[in-house]
């Protein structure tokens, strides 16, 4: 990798680090769903862009971003790398692009997809509550 501080053998060592499931911030939406009376599954790997968690009856995919990887539009998304800045705008790009593809997959499917990004964790109340207004009250264990 031109340009960066890393050997390429580093630079995997700290990639492969990155957690593909059960991230912080997901671990941190599963407690939330469950304290809201949610079943879900995790990961389905049937489902086009294997949501982190999908409830089944209502035909709801749930995907936790993280806003760098994902290029949001918050303050941490847009932060543009200093170092390698090409390889890391076509890598976010590529993520973008297979989110859009798995999500029009998933609409194709019947599924509504549902994007909850890192930074709504910081406002935890409001997450719950747009996450309500989202989720039918049918899929909670105390309707």
């Amino acid at each position: 990798m031109a340009g960066d501080v890393f050997t390429p053998e580093q630079r995997s060592a700290i990639m492969r680090a990155v957690p593909g499931k059960n991230s912080s911030a997901e671990l941190r939406v599963r407690s939330l769903l469950t304290r809201m009376g949610l079943r879900y599954r995790l990961h389905r790997g049937d489902l086009p862009g294997s949501p982190d968690v999908a409830l089944g009856p209502r035909k709801v995919a749930l995907f936790v971003h993280g806003c760098f990887w994902h290029g949001h539009d918050c303050a941490r998304g847009a932060r543009a790398p200093k170092t390698n800045a090409a390889y890391w705008t076509a890598k976010i790009g590529r993520n973008r692009a297979r989110d859009i593809a798995a999500q029009t997959a998933l609409v194709a499917k019947g599924w509504t997809p549902v994007i909850v990004w890192e930074c709504e964790l910081k406002d935890e109340p409001a997450l719950q509550q747009r996450l309500e207004t989202l989720l039918p009250r049918s899929l909670r264990l105390d309707p």
